[in-house]
């Protein structure tokens, strides 16, 4: 999914800097914000945490920033509702001007409209995870039989079944990180915004988080920024990725188009060991139909890796269908081996 045009976005972000110290509007757009980080610090006293965002996110698009840390990845995502200010720029979420706003309509954006999921929980400890899904709903003045319904269906929802009256440290890391989701999803915000939200998780249960937000994806139709510093998770989940270094965006683009074409070495160093097959898709390899049998039929948008085993069992090719069920094209062995042969392996099928 593309970028929409600004008026068509979920969210619209122009121009957007936050530069620390002295006097930072003199940094904006001048050359001083070129320097290296430690001479512009030593020369004026300032750091140029990000720089000139432009960017536009789809309604119910995934879009993932990622970088490394200190590449300004987590002010982005918190400058979007101002829980950090910004220097220079706007932001827009639906039809509201972030950066205009004033203290009660910030107030309203942050309750009604956005949530936030932080890699920290913050859960109420001595509260029930009802209370703690519900806690929103509390601060709006829903009734009290209402908001408990809410967050029974919610704590459902993401997997914590029966455990309403539970309370908070009965519950692995894993399970309260359920529980945050679930109160960020309990305002039905259009916007949801993550930051590194399962990066303390061991391993296993990261990916299980990972697998839960794309459940949800499908099941809420949320607008979502996730960021993240890690690319596995950003090629899982996102309809886009954006590539953040020194507080700038070096490639924006889907994660076929990130991994297929990196932008610079910086890109290509954070993908070189991810293989094509495993991003590239069945639309960017098949053919017109040619009127052989296929034996077997996948979806657009399919990964080259989920094709490849049904090229191993026959050799004629895999058709490809859109969402009506009507054929649009087909992946046939050497297609699919020429994917294989870019990750630098010698498999064959």
């Amino acid at each position: 999914m593309g970028a929409g045009d600004a008026g068509d976005s979920s969210i619209s972000v122009r121009g957007l800097w936050k530069v620390y110290g002295p006097k930072p509007q003199r940094i904006v757009g001048s050359e001083l914000a070129d320097l290296p980080r430690r001479e512009l610090e030593a020369r004026t006293g300032n750091v140029v945490a990000m720089r000139d965002i432009e960017l536009d996110v789809a309604p119910g698009e995934v879009f993932v920033v990622m970088g490394l840390s200190g590449s300004g990845k987590s002010t982005l995502v918190r400058t979007l509702t101002r829980l950090i200010e910004p220097t220079a720029g706007t932001v827009r979420i639906g039809d509201i001007d972030v950066t205009a706003a004033g203290e009660a309509e910030l107030l309203e954006l942050r309750r009604h409209r956005v949530s936030m999921v932080f890699q920290h929980f913050g859960l109420l400890p001595h509260r029930s995870l009802a209370d703690n899904v519900a806690f929103g709903l509390e601060v709006r003045g829903v009734d009290k039989k209402v908001r408990r319904e809410k967050a029974e269906t919610l704590l459902e929802l993401v997997g914590l079944p029966g455990l309403a009256s539970a309370r908070p440290d009965q519950l692995s890391g894993g399970m309260q990180q359920r529980v945050g989701l679930a109160r960020a999803l309990a305002t039905e915000p259009d916007v949801l915004l993550f930051d590194e939200p399962f990066s303390a998780l061991d391993p296993l249960i990261r990916r299980d988080m990972q697998d839960e937000v794309v459940r949800l994806r499908h099941e809420v139709q949320r607008t979502m920024v996730f960021i993240t510093h890690d690319l596995a998770e950003a090629l899982r989940r996102g309809d886009r990725i954006a590539i953040m270094r020194d507080g700038r965006f070096v490639q924006v683009g889907t994660p076929e188009e990130v991994v297929s074409a990196p932008a610079d070495e910086y890109v290509r160093n954070f993908v070189r060991d991810v293989p094509h097959s495993h991003v590239v898709t069945v639309e960017t390899i098949m053919s017109a139909v040619d009127g052989e049998t296929a034996t077997r039929t996948v979806p657009l948008g399919t990964k080259v890796r989920d094709v490849v085993r049904h090229l191993v069992d026959s050799d004629r090719p895999v058709a490809v269908v859109d969402a009506d069920g009507h054929v649009v094209g087909c992946v046939d062995r050497v297609a699919a081996l020429n994917v294989l042969a870019t990750e630098g392996t010698d498999r064959a099928l």
